[in-house]
């Protein structure tokens, strides 16, 4: 659960001014870069973590992290609401406890039309700091914690495939391929 409304960052997008980042796909070298922390929170990240929201929200998706357009830093954007508008900004996150264990089928922006079970903690506590650079604790469950899991993997240069038996990601590597034949 959240401590606090203002630990969920509310960023008005403002499409005019905004970017869309082109997102890496696996298997890019790239996604195994392990992000360096964000030294301070400056005006140009919190322009950074607007075009990285706006990319999760054009793509569509749920969570997006900094590795996955090519930035090396420790930048995660989620909003798991059906509105789309309950924007989380974990800025340097770090897990500092979980409980339980849940199977859950997961997607990636980076590997598009791929899903499958992952097991990862069901329940988290995460610290991070705010777009204004302000040290906060949440504790999430369900999709959120799911979610927060798989993009802190992005940071350490993790991709969800890679939980998989070799065998499955091979048969994942060579339909992604076939698939990127046929739309050339």
């Amino acid at each position: 659960m959240i401590r606090s409304k203002s630990d969920i960052e509310s960023i008005k997008l403002n499409k005019f001014f905004m970017a869309i980042l082109k997102i890496l796909q696996y298997p890019d070298e790239r996604l195994h870069t392990v992000a360096a922390p964000v030294a301070q929170v400056t005006d140009k990240i919190r322009l950074f973590i607007k075009d990285l929201a706006e990319t999760m929200y054009a793509a569509p998706g749920i969570g997006l992290a900094a590795t996955q357009v090519d930035v090396h830093e420790r930048v995660i954007v989620i909003d798991t609401s059906e509105t789309h508008d309950q924007l989380l900004v974990l800025i340097n996150p770090e897990i500092i406890a979980s409980n339980g264990i849940s199977d859950y089928e997961e997607g990636c922006l980076s590997v598009p039309g791929i899903y499958g079970k992952v097991r990862r903690a069901e329940s988290i506590t995460v610290t991070a700091l705010n777009t204004e650079g302000e040290s906060f604790v949440l504790d999430a469950d369900g999709l959120l914690a799911v979610c927060i899991q798989h993009e802190m993997d992005h940071l350490a240069g993790k991709v969800f495939v890679e939980y998989w038996s070799r065998l499955k990601q091979m048969r994942t590597l060579a339909r992604l391929k076939k698939k990127q034949r046929s739309v050339m």
